[in-house]
């Protein structure tokens, strides 16, 4: 401002009071007229025109506001527009602008642009323009072909433009927007990652055609029925889920819901005391029974603890599992009837699967040990129960099992005794029969170290047996042989008498005798005369002094 007034001095000055300076002025430096007021004027010009021009650098806007020469805003508003004084809508981009006295009547500021990052959005929210309608929250949707100059302030506030929360937003990138009209918010871009889909709410309508009134459930019976899902654009929950992407939806306009459609499994598990009673086998052979206790706690990710089912005058408590899966088609009818996959877990299928198996446990003629030996049958009856259940609220349960149920250790005792001996006895059998196995391997093993011994002894078996043989036959040889000499002895003592044969076989023993030792052979000398011819008494002289007839005396005594 001091540089304008300081110009329109100076051409005052040029104009009317540069003659009487030239007069006055030193006579030895004479100045002419037309000097002294080309000076004064082109310094004027010179001042005026540095406060002509903008320039603006390629980061940033040029923002103005109006001090002189302007209407004021109308009441309500603080943007002015073309010829109203205030913060002006109008913006300068990069680069020079030449406005005659901009610097005069306005106030100067620089902004950097706006820069929008990956993964994120801007939300507008508009200081000025028109008031939202009644029970509008946010204002009305601009047309895809209008969002680049709705972002132009002087056409946003001149084309009806509405204060507060836009519902078009800024995708990544930068924006040279007018921060005087609006501010702009980061939010984060909606991911839906795979396996998940992302249903929808709209708070706003954002189609010309007409859409079903979503605001109220059916009633059936007196009871209320799941929520209308409605087509994509109005008012309720959108019956097309997103599939897997990055969507930069308007937090202020939708409220997005993440659907899980990968298998899942949800757990009932802990929450009770499990007691044990163990059973051992001392080193006499004894059955001790020792009991325990611990407490079995429900794990963070488990969906509740486990179900206390009553039978038999007995609690028992029963861990389940199920696997669940929601069909994308159904996403959308899950979040309408109850709000999520949480809400499902704790306010359906967890209620439905308590009162399903406690009545199972609960009917007539069920047994404890029902939950061991017929687990099955338990099972399938829960899932012709409980699937149903899920349909209705757009859940499919692919599967149910029973965990190992916390039967009653006293109920178990007995039969974990009878098991136990049963056991021991099979094992004592088998103990025996090992034994047997190991005697029989090491007297095979002993046979085999002694084959070679085995070998001569069967040989010198089967060479007794030979001998014995041998010895039977000669045996019967030397009878036939004696019986033999017997007959012919006989024969001859029927011929020479009995006398005379005896003495015969007396003398071939001595023969014999003497044969075989010819010391015992003394024969004297000594002439002897027989009585006759057929008399042995001549024999008997010649051998009647030796030894050997003594000798056949005493054979003879032997025989008689």
């Amino acid at each position: 401002m001091f540089v304008v007034l300081l110009s329109i001095l100076a051409i005052i000055v040029a104009v009317f009071a540069a003659p009487q300076i030239i007069q006055s002025g030193n006579r030895h430096f004479p100045l002419s007229l037309t000097f002294v007021r080309s000076v004064l004027i082109g310094g004027a010009v010179f001042g005026l025109l540095s406060r002509s021009f903008v320039i603006v650098d390629g980061s940033e806007i040029g923002l103005m506001k109006r001090i002189y020469l302007g209407d004021d805003l109308a009441e309500g508003r603080i943007i002015a527009v073309e010829g109203q004084k205030g913060p002006q809508a109008k913006i300068l981009g990069p680069g020079f602008h030449f406005i005659p006295f901009v610097k005069v009547l306005f106030d100067i500021e620089y902004s950097p642009v706006i820069d929008i990052p990956e993964n994120q959005y801007g939300l507008i929210i508009a200081k000025d323009g028109k008031p939202l309608e009644r029970g509008e929250f946010i204002a009305k949707p601009w047309a895809k072909t209008k969002e680049k100059e709705m972002l132009n302030a002087e056409y946003f506030l001149n084309n009806n433009g509405q204060k507060g929360p836009q519902f078009n937003v800024l995708t990544p990138g930068q924006y040279r927007i007018n921060p005087y009209l609006f501010d702009v918010q980061l939010h984060r871009a909606t991911d839906v990652s795979t396996g998940h889909v992302a249903v929808v709410r709209s708070n706003i309508k954002t189609t010309d055609k007409e859409c079903p009134d979503a605001s109220l459930a059916s009633s059936k019976g007196g009871e209320e029925v799941a929520l209308t899902v409605v087509p994509e654009g109005c008012i309720g929950v959108w019956e097309r889920a997103l599939p897997p992407g990055k969507y930069y939806l308007n937090n202020r306009a939708y409220v997005v819901t993440p659907i899980k459609t990968r298998i899942q499994t949800w757990t009932y598990k802990g929450g009770y005391t499990e007691r044990k009673i163990d059973l051992t086998v001392n080193d006499d052979g004894k059955i001790v029974q020792k009991s325990s206790e611990r407490d079995i706690p429900v794990p963070k990710d488990a969906a509740a603890n486990a179900i206390n089912v009553r039978v038999e005058g007995w609690t028992i408590p029963v861990e389940m599992r199920m696997l669940v899966a929601v069909d994308p088609a159904n996403a959308a009818k899950v979040v309408a009837s109850v709000g999520g996959l949480q809400q499902i877990e704790d306010k359906i299928i967890t209620p439905a699967a308590r009162d399903i198996l406690r009545s199972i446990g609960g009917r007539e003629g069920r047994k404890v040990l029902d939950f061991i030996n017929k687990r099955d049958e338990i099972v399938n009856e829960i899932e012709a129960a409980i699937i149903p259940e899920g349909l209705k609220a757009g859940v499919s349960i692919q599967e149910v099992r029973l965990g190992e149920p916390a039967i009653p250790p006293e109920l178990l005792v007995s039969t974990l005794r009878e098991q136990l001996a049963s056991q021991l006895t099979e094992t004592y059998v088998k103990e025996e029969e090992a034994q047997r196995q190991r005697i029989q391997v090491e007297k095979q093993r002993a046979t085999a170290d002694q084959q070679s011994v085995l070998v001569e002894a069967q040989i010198a078996k089967e060479a007794a047996r030979e001998t014995k043989e041998q010895k039977r036959l000669l045996g019967e040889g030397e009878k036939l042989k004696l019986q033999e000499i017997a007959k012919g002895r006989k024969a001859l003592a029927q011929v020479l008498g009995k006398d005379a044969a005896l003495q015969l076989a007396a003398l071939e023993k001595a023969l014999e005798a003497a044969v075989q030792n010819s010391d015992i052979v003394k024969v004297p000398t000594v002439n002897v005369s027989g009585a006759g011819q057929g008399s042995f008494e001549g024999a008997a002289a010649i051998l009647g002094s030796s030894n050997i007839i003594q000798a056949i005396g005493g054979i003879k005594q032997s025989v008689k």
